[in-house]
């Protein structure tokens, strides 16, 4: 199984916003802050006008490191219009995938994050951060987030629950004989009984396949609340949601994994990347 491309990831807010390190003076100068990149040629560079709203994207470097910026007013992007935002979370993502087309590593900001600073002041944040910034660049060289969701259908789980239990079986022939009262209390009771080893069968499964994954990434966070689920899979049931960051070399070994799962009768997985990292970097406490 190949990993697709979605739209999902670009609506997920991690909580790596840092725009409150800005400095407390009135200023209208501020850098709109998209992500941190490993920039081995320690010199500036001029990616175009790929920001948002077409903003001249650069990079302010330090030592190998490096902030990639767009130069902004000191207020956030907030509009009214959901098709305005929509599209500058997609311009934000852009900027994003594009260096993660051009550098071997990134730390990846939600969207919105504004430094109320020039560039000498990102730069010393960038000095002052350095050995945080660098250590998780390089433990995330060579890497990339993914995005796995397994999926089942409820009725043929329900149904292989009932072949293989003969009480239940019993007591859903003893439905169909039984008055309306006595039958309304015993359906009650079996689609208790069913749901409750459905909810132990399906955790079980999950439990399986979270082995299997596990051999493949480096990483693995569990998405107890998917921001988003296609149309096409609102049909069955999230069994599981996880974002996996793995490298490389291991991605075809997981989309294996993840093909074997998918071709189970009553099963269907959802893989999605590379994406960014989000999940996996953490800019909280920095100076």
């Amino acid at each position: 199984m190949m990993p697709n491309e979605a739209f999902d990831k670009l609506f997920d807010k991690v909580p790596n916003d840092v725009s409150d390190k800005a400095s407390d003076k009135a200023s209208d100068e501020a850098r709109y802050l998209y992500c941190i990149v490993n920039s081995p040629s320690c010199g500036q560079e001029h990616l175009g006008n790929i920001g948002i709203e077409r903003q001249a994207v650069y990079t302010i470097p330090y030592k190998d490191i490096a902030a990639i910026v767009h130069t902004c007013q000191p207020v956030p992007y907030d509009s009214k219009d959901p098709r305005k935002a929509e599209g500058w979370v997609l311009e934000h993502s852009y900027v994003i995938d594009q260096a993660m087309k051009k550098y071997e590593s990134i730390l990846p900001f939600s969207f919105d994050v504004i430094l109320r600073e020039g560039d000498s002041q990102i730069e010393q944040w960038l000095g002052r951060n350095y050995d945080r910034l660098w250590k998780q660049l390089d433990a995330l060289l060579g890497k990339a987030e993914y995005t796995v969701q397994i999926f089942y259908d409820y009725e043929f789980l329900k149904a292989k629950i009932l072949m293989a239990n003969l009480d239940l079986n019993d007591m859903q022939n003893r439905i169909e004989n039984e008055s309306k009262g006595k039958a309304y209390l015993l359906s009650k009771k079996l689609n208790q009984i069913i749901k409750r080893d459905l909810e132990a069968e399906s955790r079980l499964l999950a439990e399986e396949f979270l082995l299997q994954i596990k051999e493949h990434a480096d990483k693995l966070v569990v998405n107890d609340r998917p921001s988003w689920i296609p149309e096409n899979f609102r049909d069955m049931k999230l069994m599981a949601s996880y974002s996996c960051l793995v490298r490389k070399d291991n991605v075809d070994r997981l989309g294996e994994v993840l093909e074997g799962i998918n071709s189970l009768q009553g099963f269907r997985v959802r893989f999605t990347g590379p994406w960014a990292p989000f999940s996996f970097v953490d800019f909280q406490g920095l100076a």
